[in-house]
């Protein structure tokens, strides 16, 4: 018998699908161990859960029925919070797509230009918007520029690390093949990446917009405008039902806000139309003239209309050219009373509480997100009422600010880690099931259609065509999901929620900046050990 030798280039192929088999599985089984020692750490009891479920139920009690107080108050509050949000986001937005494309593996210009783009990234991402606002404040004054500012510098973190991740994962035949007919490195970017990015970065973009939305309640503690402030002060005075009104409000921004996205997405999508292929340019008889198909139509449109929006956004942030003038000399004075950086033993613990927290509450999220997204979309369970249900739970989940969850859940388990755990996976759940959702929605149909066709089942055509795809979407955004947690947990522990949260609002309310600048510094280091974690994921899993 002659034995049949395998070809070199197959077994690498063998190998490296092996390797990127382990490496797939070798991230959950990290998180899932983090989660299980976080479990004792924290002392997640669902006993105690159950025991406090009276105590939440009397605390919604008092809530209801929400009042709104002086409306036309509120919604002028409500109003300005959009403006804040809107022109925080699109100014991040601007610079996110400079940044993020720097900071891509494709990027083919000086190093330290890319080393800079990731830099700018990380640090923007691990430093709470809180922080941001509140030195903001201190330069601008109270108002919406200084709350608009914070969310643009804090989204920076956000949309310029998934746009990246969004470059990443392209193939690289387009570029290439455009390069090759000597199209200029900017001409490449927009006529390849950015186009094919599109339906990703307005999915990501919406969604950043209303969590800025949500960032009022937060913001708003140390005046930096917008709805939050009157959230903060209904908490304030015990005037529940009042709370329970704004938070009514922002819940139904949230979701005409989600309309907006449903409908953008589906403007956007690269594969919306199934029936044909995807196309840059629509079918013209004049081979060298641009095409203006429908679906060029609505991005042109759809473009305009933001780009007006936005510009009216930045209209009514209350500009003062004196006041920016004159805040240099405070802007020096500031950084230099965080020098040098102060660092405890109290502070790596606290540090080392909200990790665990954040991890733990990534994993039940991403269980939790998985099953609605999955349940939302049209892949395997096709039941319309079901999905649309689903959708509205979880804006409204999100419309809530993680601050009122780890409220409710200290009124009634008390003080520590527990509260905020159980507040940051209502968090993650919300926010997984939004990208996984998006994710699996903007899957490429024509592989689905192939097994259909050969008469596979709908669990088969789930599991061979649309889970492969899925795979790296669903890594990378339960990685940022992590990632996001743990920023919330520094900002839940001002009500008392465990983590380094209490530790950083104390050095920020005495002025003891050079507490806080240790604790950043902790957080920055964190969050740059998440993202070369992250990194690694997507070469060898992506």
């Amino acid at each position: 018998m002659t034995a049949t030798l395998t070809p070199p280039s197959a077994r690498a192929a063998a190998i490296a699908q092996r390797r990127r088999a382990l490496s797939s599985a070798a991230i959950p089984l990290a998180y899932l161990l983090v989660t299980a020692f976080g479990m004792w750490w924290i002392d997640i009891r669902p006993a105690a859960l159950a025991s406090g479920m009276d105590d939440i139920a009397r605390l919604i009690e008092r809530m209801v029925p929400p009042t709104t107080g002086d409306l036309p108050s509120l919604l002028s509050l409500a109003i300005e919070t959009l403006w804040i949000a809107i022109a925080g986001t699109g100014l991040a937005t601007i610079a996110s797509i400079f940044l993020a494309a720097a900071s891509s593996r494709h990027f083919s210009g000086p190093r330290l230009v890319q080393w800079l783009a990731r830099a700018i990234i990380v640090v923007t991402r691990a430093i709470p918007s809180l922080i941001f606002a509140i030195i903001f404040v201190r330069l601008f004054g109270l108002g919406p520029l200084a709350g608009a500012l914070a969310i643009a510098v804090h989204s920076v973190g956000m949309i310029g690390k998934m746009m990246a991740d969004v470059f990443d994962e392209q193939a690289p035949d387009p570029r290439d093949a455009v390069a090759a007919v000597g199209a200029g490195r900017a001409q490449n970017f927009v006529a390849t990446t950015l186009s094919r990015a599109l339906p990703a970065v307005t999915s990501l973009v919406l969604y950043r917009l209303d969590i800025n939305i949500r960032a009022s309640a937060v913001l708003g503690l140390v005046g930096a405008g917008g709805i939050g402030v009157a959230l903060q002060t209904a908490i304030g005075s015990l005037d529940y039902p009042r709370a329970a009104g704004i938070i009514v409000v922002i819940v139904a921004m949230l979701l005409a806000l989600e309309l907006i996205s449903y409908l953008a997405q589906r403007a956007t999508a690269e594969h919306a139309d199934e029936t044909t292929a995807a196309q840059l340019y629509g079918a013209r008889q004049d081979r060298a003239a641009l095409g203006w198909n429908r679906t060029r139509t609505l991005h042109v449109a759809g473009s305009g209309v933001a780009a007006a929006v936005f510009l009216i956004a930045l209209t009514q942030l209350s500009i003062d050219p004196a006041r920016i003038a004159r805040s240099w000399g405070t802007a020096i004075q500031m950084l230099q009373g965080f020098f040098p950086p102060v660092f405890s033993a109290e502070i790596a613990l606290g540090i080392f509480e909200s990790v665990l927290m954040a991890i733990s509450a990534t994993t039940f999220g991403v269980v939790f997100g998985l099953v609605i997204a999955v349940l939302s979309t049209r892949h395997l369970i096709r039941f319309e009422p079901l999905a649309i249900i689903l959708r509205l739970a979880v804006v409204v989940m999100r419309g809530i600010p993680d601050i009122i969850y780890a409220l409710i859940f200290v009124a009634a388990l008390g003080l520590g880690p527990f509260a905020g755990f159980l507040a940051l996976t209502i968090s993650a759940t919300a926010l997984a099931s939004k990208f996984f959702t998006d994710s699996l929605q903007n899957v490429d149909p024509a592989p689905l259609r192939a097994l259909e066709a050969t008469g596979a089942s709908r669990l088969q055509v789930f599991v061979s065509g649309v889970w492969p795809q899925f795979v790296p979407s669903f890594i990378a955004n339960s990685l940022f999901t992590s990632d996001l947690s743990l920023r919330e947990s520094a900002v839940l522990g001002i009500v008392g929620a465990g983590g380094i949260g209490f530790l950083l609002e104390e050095s920020v309310a005495t002025l003891d900046y050079q507490v806080t600048a240790g604790i950043l510094l902790g957080l920055i280091v964190v969050v740059v050990g998440l993202e070369a974690v992250a990194r690694w994921a997507r070469k060898k899993v992506i």
